[in-house]
């Protein structure tokens, strides 16, 4: 798999549960506003709801920065819909959750474990245009933090806003950025 920053999405459509109803999510609806990809093993799991309970508290943020979440497992829609009426964390979510039991967004995005049938933990940033500008892949059983993620999408954004200007380590909107320069070339 060769690098995906600038990979733009491929058409896909697939059905998804997001409170408490079904619907189809495509291409299209990743357009126009920032979104993260969230992927994970499975439903009925151990890290996972840890990673998905952590996303929800910080949804309001995600919302408040433009960015909306769709987390993607191999289970199907009504698995996602099965586990939510069994777990108290998973009921509380109102993001959108796509099942890709076929591995299409999966494969596209090089985090499906063909033997097991599972997606790695993959999480992608994709911009208004559908473009990747941040992604990084974790084993299954690494689990994430969705108060950095928010700040990656923060950075992102003020990135793709300023070109001129770069996000240090720990940046965190309002603080100080830097202008690549001479001057600052071995400064820091």
């Amino acid at each position: 798999m060769g690098n995906l920053i600038g990979k733009e999405v491929e058409d896909f459509r697939v059905q998804a549960y997001c409170k408490g109803g079904f619907r189809e999510v495509t291409k299209a609806d990743l357009l126009g506003h920032w979104s993260v990809l969230f992927f994970y093993p499975a439903d009925f799991t151990f890290v996972c709801p840890t990673e998905l309970g952590d996303l929800q508290d910080y949804y309001e943020d995600f919302e408040a920065a433009g960015c909306q979440i769709y987390s993607v497992s191999e289970d199907t829609h009504f698995v996602h819909k099965a586990w939510a009426d069994a777990s108290d964390t998973i009921r509380g979510i109102r993001y959108t959750m796509m099942g890709d039991p076929a591995g299409v967004l999966a494969r596209q995005f090089g985090v499906l474990e063909e033997a097991a049938g599972q997606a790695l933990r993959g999480t992608f940033i994709l911009n208004p245009e559908g473009k990747v500008r941040a992604y990084e892949i974790h084993d299954m059983g690494i689990g994430r933090n969705a108060e950095e993620l928010l700040r990656k999408v923060q950075a992102a954004q003020f990135v793709e806003e300023h070109g001129d200007q770069v996000c240090p380590a720990k940046w965190k909107p309002g603080e100080e950025t830097l202008t690549p320069s001479l001057d600052l070339v071995g400064l820091l």
